[in-house]
């Protein structure tokens, strides 16, 4: 009787352990030859994303959250970090450009690029940003691409004297899209990681 309760108690394990299989990782199936996903991807002009960003520039260096958000040709961006950065809200679109800072002071234009300039320590590129975090070149500029053949996607980019690396995808709104990417440029060095993609 003993022996029994043993053998089917054995058995419910076994059935119990069969049952819990892992869920495999999420393979990043390309969804698209890459001459075919390009320009879709830089058609898309309405999406956001959450992250966080380190910057190394002149010897200066600092680490804040961001958060991105594009409404068309506008680029909504909130930094929030050290070193003055903290809740620094900026509206790009164009040669049109906004800041307001944490005290809620409006700086607007020239004004605006002299002060993100001296808070980040480089001048911000957001017209071709606004394509390269979503992992294609500016279509409105000259480009060296640097293409992962078997996954249909960038892992290198230059532009603009930039040099970008994507060096993590992730499976975001039906897509793959950049998960970690490196911009450098002199003695300027950005690094982007993604938390999350919205539509």
């Amino acid at each position: 009787m003993r022996s029994e309760l043993l053998r089917l108690g054995a058995a419910v394990i076994l059935a119990a352990l069969a049952a819990c299989r892992t869920t495999p990782a999420p393979v990043l199936v390309p969804s698209g030859p890459w001459a075919e996903r390009k320009p879709v991807l830089q058609a898309q002009d309405h999406f956001a994303f959450r992250g966080r960003v380190a910057v190394a520039a002149a010897g200066n260096g600092f680490n804040a959250n961001l958060r991105w958000t594009q409404s068309g040709e506008r680029a909504h961006v909130s930094l929030e970090g050290p070193l003055g950065i903290g809740g620094v809200q900026i509206s790009a679109s164009g040669e049109d450009l906004e800041v307001v800072t944490a005290n809620g002071e409006h700086i607007s234009r020239d004004a605006a690029q002299n002060d993100l300039r001296a808070r980040l320590g480089f001048d911000v590129p957001f017209a071709s940003l606004r394509y390269w975090v979503r992992g294609v070149p500016d279509p409105a500029e000259a480009a060296e691409e640097t293409l992962d053949e078997a996954q249909q996607r960038l892992s290198g980019l230059v532009q603009q004297g930039w040099h970008i690396q994507y060096l993590v995808y992730m499976q975001a709104t039906g897509e793959a899209l950049p998960a970690r990417m490196t911009l450098e440029r002199e003695s300027v060095r950005v690094r982007l990681l993604v938390d999350g993609w919205q539509p």
